[in-house]
């Protein structure tokens, strides 16, 4: 039978605890198992940093929500992203990245990778020639995008980079973390891998650090899950639970969040403190016509640009009270930050650099009119 997104959020990889009858998966807070004789371990499970029953609940229900053939665990999507780029290159090849990306994912590419020889183009992602352009025959093994970007909400056709990198045989990577599964769902679109960090909007606690791989291709879902374990960058069950947890109330969070984000770009946008909001639901964004394709709704992160330029970038974000001045996303609270001098300063000086003036907000799912009054009390 086919369920909706909603049930298998709460059900996907969660059928009540066999001996118990327990609703809720329990915490395997275990580090080993019992085996039945030497070499036999029982279901399957022998350490848990190659197995845990929390931890394969958990990859079960990604692996639902994003409609892939497996989903994979990690400790971070930072750690998630490293395994992937592991498995899938090896020194010498290439990589497309967005020339918008977040921070942590061009450091790892540019003081991680590249000293391990890995090479790296950034490009536009809104733009199939540039993309195309940045590809090196035989040599380029992934395009990576991130679709909306983070931190400029730039978009970018799946479908149509899907196409661009098979031709090239390269896979396509998309960061969802932004969108999350409940509005966007890439591999459906053609994507080869999905990556999440379930710290953000799937958690959505701000309790719990983790990240996610999900596959379209059972192959490369073997080998992933081969250097999962040798790798070992696998979260705990605790995290695992939590994660599943937030991922429960996705759907009615999502909502939330999209209905207040949209009342926030209004206020912005009219604004004289502001001299652009970014936002994809914005029919002026130059992917609102893709995202609208291919997103359900337009999400809950909202970028814009002060008029007075950094510094007041800056008082902005050190002025709001509700809007708490913080790094990450996608958490039940509003969060505010500078991209420049926080999550992105990693990007410094190179083709990556946001913009001084640029503020970025995470809106949560409390009262919109006191979202509202909040950024009243900054902006004025």
């Amino acid at each position: 039978m086919t369920y909706g997104f909603e049930t298998l959020a709460i059900h996907a990889g969660q059928d009540p605890e066999a001996r118990t009858g327990s609703v809720v998966p329990p915490i395997y807070q275990t580090s080993t198992y019992a085996q039945d004789g030497v070499g036999q371990p029982r279901e399957g499970y022998e350490y848990s940093r190659s197995g845990n029953p929390t931890r394969d609940a958990l990859q079960e229900v990604l692996r639902a929500l994003e409609g892939g053939r497996r989903g994979l665990a990690f400790a971070s999507g930072l750690a998630a992203e490293d395994t992937l780029l592991r498995t899938v290159c090896q020194p010498g090849d290439h990589v497309v990245i967005p020339d918008d990306a977040y921070g942590g994912t061009f450091r790892l590419f540019a003081k991680v990778a590249e000293r391990w020889g890995l090479t790296w183009t950034a490009a536009s992602i809104h733009h199939l020639d540039t993309m195309r352009n940045a590809i090196r025959p035989g040599q380029t093994k992934v395009i990576w995008v991130e679709t909306p970007s983070n931190p400029l909400l730039g978009v970018n056709d799946i479908a149509a980079t899907a196409a661009l990198a098979h031709d090239a045989g390269a896979l396509l990577v998309v960061d969802n973390t932004f969108a999350s599964p409940y509005l966007q769902q890439p591999l459906g679109l053609g994507a080869d891998v999905v990556v999440h960090s379930t710290t953000k909007y799937l958690g959505g606690h701000s309790d719990v650090v983790g990240g996610a791989l999900i596959v379209s291709d059972d192959e490369l879902g073997e080998r992933l899950a081969y250097h999962q374990n040798a790798m070992g960058s696998v979260n705990g069950p605790f995290d695992a639970w939590l994660t599943m947890r937030g991922i429960r109330t996705l759907g009615v969070r999502m909502d939330r969040h999209c209905d207040n984000a949209e009342r926030v770009v209004d206020y912005l946008r009219h604004h004289k403190a502001v001299s652009e909001v970014l936002y994809p639901g914005l029919p002026t964004h130059p992917g609102h016509e893709t995202a609208a394709k291919q997103m359900k709704r337009f999400g809950g992160m909202v970028s814009f640009r002060a008029a007075g330029g950094e510094e007041a970038a800056v008082r902005i974000c050190e002025s709001t009270e509700l809007f708490i001045l913080a790094e990450s996303l996608g958490g039940v609270e509003s969060l505010i930050e500078h991209p420049g001098r926080m999550t992105h300063a990693s990007a410094a000086g190179s083709p990556l650099e946001v913009p001084a003036d640029l503020v970025r907000l995470s809106v949560g799912i409390e009262t919109g009119d006191d979202l509202l009054a909040d950024l009243e009390r900054a902006l004025g």
